[in-house]
């Protein structure tokens, strides 16, 4: 996969509550459009709960940054959420030099962003 590429892999959970986008790759400028259409179509076909996995992601820019909070903002005026999954690395430390772990419920893995369990920086 090269620099400029992103694959998203989508699963329904929770009975159809939970809507679970993995991301791999790069969320960047190129590939942030992708994202934001998706993410926004989610919410507005009614997933409240939104899970971004970015454990396999391997590059996140200003623009992916803006995306994820676009998402985050338009799923708490929904009544729902947004968790990320973030593994320790590069991610992980653009997230707590920007402050943004404390905005967004960041979690170290799949099962404990569905249970809401080891919540990061929060």
């Amino acid at each position: 996969m090269t620099h400029d590429e992103l694959s998203i892999d989508l699963k329904t959970e929770d009975g159809g509550n939970t809507l679970v986008f993995r991301l791999r790759g790069s969320l960047d400028l190129a590939t942030a459009p992708t994202v934001r259409a998706a993410l926004s179509d989610a919410t507005e076909k009614g997933s409240r709960h939104l899970l971004v996995d970015l454990s396999q992601l391997e590059f996140l820019d200003s623009t992916g940054l803006g995306v994820l909070i676009g998402a985050h903002r338009r799923a708490a005026e929904r009544g729902g959420s947004l968790r990320l999954v973030v593994l320790d690395g590069p991610i992980s430390r653009l997230l707590n030099i920007t402050g943004l772990i404390s905005v967004f419920a960041v979690y170290h893995s799949l099962d404990d962003a569905k249970g809401e369990r080891g919540r990061l920086g929060g």
